[in-house]
């Protein structure tokens, strides 16, 4: 007979305890031997499942419950677990071994496990119970903040708590367009992870953003309105701060009162006393997460040692019971209101205290702050990284060991020092994920007995990476090194479908003029129909050379199904399915009734605004069907497409320049101008960006750019390769005190260069560091014309400025193109009326031949049309209905169908006429996608790529290639 488990609670950690249980088969679900396993009960105080409480921000700015939930929604019925929400335990009888929960019911247990996780602290001051006072630990927590902090009379707020949660609320408050300010009573902001170095570089980025941070000081009182409402926060200091919102991050306590009141042991400060096993003082309760006090008399309150704990316990309640937690690495990297922070070891020693000593590198101006503690004996005791936290990886599995390089080559920029060591430096060890404790000697084990070649091959075999995702880097350095131990070349091809490279592709078009995928398939292909790997590659060498190749637009004919969803749509997808329209605004120039335009587009449709880094205004939450409508409105007002959604040039920043600066050596915003409207619209390997400065004060970092230009006292200078992303790189001078001619003839070279040579998804600055020679080599190939090809790339320029279309204008005049963004009813047909995205299903066909529907759900059955695009589809009640001819399912291109119970299917159509259909929302992030994802093959297995986080579905069954427990549903469309 199955044994009985009782979980209280259902937090990040008591999800990855079921988890943990399902991995070792210990679980009495509908497809386990009958009478084994646990038959699991889970009381959870919350009406909703575990969901990421680490990301717990990202609710607001648009993330959902279903975007931050764990695991699938059919793991609690595969499993057999009985999930009580909204249910919390009101007592437990250790002597008859029962729970009693709010609902009434009393649960009896063979044994019980305590995750109960930990409640906000909120410090008794006055008024901290009035309306506009609240606490950040749960998503009702966000929902409630979020809808007081929308009306209009909230316009201020204050964070009580300046450590990890604390921030994060103050970025959220920021988020929500509230005045803020962080009230820390430590002398120093995240005074548990960062030093007063560390602590004075995060300050000062935090207050570049506009957020007043007031350190030493506590928090005395709420002022109250007299309808109840906050109005400020006083100060021990006397000071009062303005806040219509106050919210409490003060700390967390151990949630422990269930443990009191049964009579287990609890520690002095809180917390119930569990052993190396997590057993508690009763040998049938466990204890995990937050509310424990462990075995070193600590309770840890990050999640990665919760995992650990649930590692523990799972080992004895379903194992050998030889694991044990008996403390953890507390090692911390995030990124707070856009400022990298990281911390690992212990950084806090006293510098000469048992012959300790510190390596500090510094720069204000960057607001970067890196320092590495080592022993007497160089041992790496720990480090702070604050501003840029890149070397996380590569030093915190070193902590406690001796550092396989100087310091200074962990922490000093790349181009002052020699690069810090590979992943084979690591020993094997070295843990290198800490949230799943996995270290290097797992990863190679797995990656050797798998065969793995791919960081999401790891994910599945060890769990690494799965977690706060911040040694995802580090996992495939590693994988990098093993594979070439190994002998093992990564496949020099793009994919199963092309042996040839991105440059080599780019050159076959060009020499033989191929002016299609399915030409280029047929010559140079392996087989199959490609993915979403070659597709939109091949797609973005298309239109390159459409000046060319005599092609038009970007989603003329077969060129449509091979776009991404952000080519396909002309705007960038974000994480709930909606889009984002950024328009161009050339040089950061921008008229005051283009800025009223904006503001009453973004009124009128109830957009998100946002000045973006590259000095543009973005609109954000546009649904696809508004897309059209509101080009024409930016068209009215003399706008055109950013393309920030391609592979293409982004924006060309720029200062102010001699116009209005009195140090300005050159006219920054007409150049900025000029170079954006002579590159807009070029399809390059990867996006690129340009700045130009007009002065050697760089206020326009263009050194941070591809393209960066500085006004000298003789012209200007170009600096070449830079990247300002998350692998900095100081762009490379090619040539100095250029005229605006030579500088815009090497400008054409060096990008038509980059064209010819580059890689899939290489920006420049790795590009430069890739090509044999590097800058040097540049110079020999576009100034001094070693190739004999500088004429050549000119022209090549030439031609494609000439051949420039804003390509949301000849979306708008083309009906083709614009019938994809529409919605038809095909109520006249005698079929329930369904939204088909700008698609009839026409007998899931049009066209000569026979196409075949399968896939579609019981009780489906083929449908048929030749010809006209007439045929006969089952309807919901099994009758057949005639279908009108109307605009059809493309090959390769999937359509989003609303269905007559509201919920959505996406159809696909292969090149052989067989139609698939499944549901049209992606699992891993709940947004309506499937059907904006690219169809092609794996394996020769009909599939679509998700184009949110590009995991691979069959669509033949819905299962999901990449993580087979997940799976798209088949859908039956009438």
């Amino acid at each position: 007979m199955a044994q009985t488990l009782v979980v209280i609670g259902h937090g990040m950690v008591g999800h990855r305890l079921l988890e943990a249980l399902a991995e070792r088969d210990a679980l009495a679900g509908p497809a386990a031997r009958p009478g084994a396993g646990w038959q699991v009960t889970v009381l959870a105080e919350e009406h909703r499942p575990a969901y990421d409480r680490v990301h717990l921000s990202a609710a607001f700015t648009g993330a959902t419950a279903t975007d931050l939930a764990l695991g699938d929604p059919d793991f609690f019925e595969r499993h057999g677990i009985d999930l009580r929400l909204g249910d919390p335990a009101l007592s437990i009888d250790t002597e008859a071994r029962t729970v009693t929960s709010a609902a009434g019911s009393v649960l009896t247990y063979d044994a019980l496990v305590l995750a109960t996780g930990s409640y906000p602290f909120v410090p008794p001051i006055d008024g901290a119970d009035a309306e506009g006072c609240f606490t950040y630990r749960t998503l009702d927590d966000v929902e409630a903040l979020t809808a007081y902090a929308g009306a209009d009379r909230v316009r201020s707020g204050v964070v009580i708590g300046g450590g990890l949660l604390g921030l994060e609320a103050a970025g959220a408050l920021r988020t929500l367009g509230l005045a803020t300010h962080v009230v820390e009573f430590a002398p120093r902001l995240m005074p548990l992870q960062v030093d007063d170095g560390g602590s004075a570089a995060l300050r000062a980025t935090i207050e570049s953003m506009g957020v007043a941070v007031h350190t030493g000081v506590g928090a005395a009182g709420v002022q109250v309105r007299t309808d109840g409402r906050a109005q400020a926060l006083r100060l021990t200091s006397g000071e009062e701060i303005g806040a219509d919102v106050v919210v409490f991050s003060a700390g967390v306590r151990p949630r422990d009162r269930l443990a009191r009141e049964c009579g287990l042991a609890v520690g002095d400060r809180g917390g119930v006393v569990v052993d190396a096993h997590c057993r508690t003082s009763d040998p049938y309760v466990y204890a995990l997460g937050e509310c424990a006090q462990t075995a070193d008399g600590k309770v840890y309150g990050l999640v990665a040692p919760g995992y650990q704990m649930a590692e523990a316990v799972a080992d004895a309640l379903a194992g050998p019971g030889e694991a044990v937690f008996t403390g953890a690495d507390t090692s911390t990297k995030l990124k707070l209101m856009g400022a990298d922070v990281a911390s690992f070891g212990d950084p806090f020693a006293p510098e000469g205290r048992d012959g300790a000593v510190s390596v500090v590198f510094s720069d204000a101006r960057e607001g970067v702050y890196k320092k590495l503690l080592l022993g007497p004996d160089g041992a790496l005791l720990g480090g702070i990284l604050v501003g840029d936290a890149q070397a996380y990886g590569s030093l915190k599995p070193h902590a406690g060991r001796q550092l396989p390089a100087p310091p200074e080559a962990f922490i000093l920029p790349v181009s002052e020092g020699t690069p810090p060591p590979g992943a084979d430096a690591l020993p094997d060890d070295a843990v290198v994920c800490s949230c799943h404790n996995v270290t290097k000697g797992h990863v190679r084990a797995a990656v050797a007995a798998e065969s793995l070649t791919d960081v999401g091959g790891i994910k599945k075999c060890t769990k690494a990476g799965s977690g706060c995702g911040g040694c995802v880097g580090t996992l495939q350095a590693v994988l990098d090194a093993e594979l070439a131990a190994a002998g093992i070349e990564k496949p020099r091809g793009l994919c199963e479908h092309f042996t040839l490279t991105r440059a080599e592709i780019y050159g076959k078009v060009h020499a033989e003029r191929i002016r299609s995928f399915s030409e280029l398939l047929e010559a140079y292909g392996e087989g199959g129909e490609g993915c979403a790997v070659c597709k939109p590659v091949v797609a973005n060498v298309l239109g390159t050379l459409a000046p060319d190749l005599g092609l038009g637009h970007i989603l003329d004919g077969e060129q449509a199904s091979l776009q991404d969803s952000n080519d396909l749509f002309l705007a960038n997808l974000q994480k709930d399915g909606s889009y984002s329209v950024v328009p161009r605004v050339a040089g950061g120039e921008i008229t005051a009734e283009q800025v009223i335009a904006l503001g009453e587009i973004a009124r009128d449709y109830g957009l998100y605004t946002k000045i973006t880094g590259a000095q543009r205004i973005g609109l954000f939450g546009v649904r696809r069907e508004q897309l059209p409508d509101i080009w024409r409105r930016l068209g009215g007002a003399g706008f055109e497409s950013g393309q920030a959604y391609g592979k293409s040039l982004r924006a060309v920043k720029s200062c102010v320049g001699a116009r209005f600066c009195r140090f300005g050596q050159g006219d920054s915003i007409q150049l900025a101008i000029d170079l954006e409207l002579r590159y807009r619209g070029l399809r390059t390997p990867h996006k690129f960006k340009g700045g130009v400065s007009g002065c050697l004060r760089e206020c326009a970092e263009a050194r941070g750019k591809d393209i960066g230009v500085i006004a000298t006292a003789n012209g200007w200078n170009l600096y070449v390769s830079g990247n300002g992303g998350a692998t900095p790189r100081h762009a490379d001078l090619l040539a100095s005190d250029l005229t605006t001619a030579e500088l815009f003839a090497l400008v054409d070279r060096f990008l038509m260069y980059y064209i010819r040579t580059g890689e899939r998804l290489e920006r420049t600055a790795a590009w430069i560091e890739r090509l044999e020679g590097g800058i040097g080599h540049l110079r020999e190939v576009l100034i001094e014309d070693s190739l004999g090809i500088c004429g050549e790339l000119e022209a090549q320029m030439e031609r494609h400025v000439a051949a420039y279309q804003d390509e949301w204008q000849a979306v708008l005049e083309d009906p083709a193109a614009l019938e994809r963004f529409a919605a038809v009813d095909l109520s006249a047909t005698g079929l329930p009326t369904v939204d088909f995205g700008g698609t009839a299903l026409a007998a899931a066909a049009a066209g000569t031949g026979t196409d075949t529907a399968i896939g579609m759900g019981a009780g489906s059955a083929p449908a048929t049309g030749t010809g006209t695009g007439t045929g006969t589809g089952v309807g919901p009640d099994g009758d057949t209905g005639t279908v009108t001819p109307g605009p059809v399912l493309e090959p390769g291109r999937g359509r989003t169908a609303v269905l007559p119970d509201g919920t959505q299917a996406a159809l696909f159509k292969d090149r052989a006429g067989t139609v698939y259909a499944v549901g049209n929302r992606d699992p891993f992030s709940g947004a309506d996608v499937i059907a904006n994802g690219i169809m092609g093959t794996r394996d020769g297995v009909p599939v679509v790529t998700s184009p949110m986080h590009k995991q691979v579905f069959d669509l033949r069954t819905g299962i999901c290639l990449d993580d087979p427990e997940v799976s798209l549903p088949l859908v039956d469309v009438p």
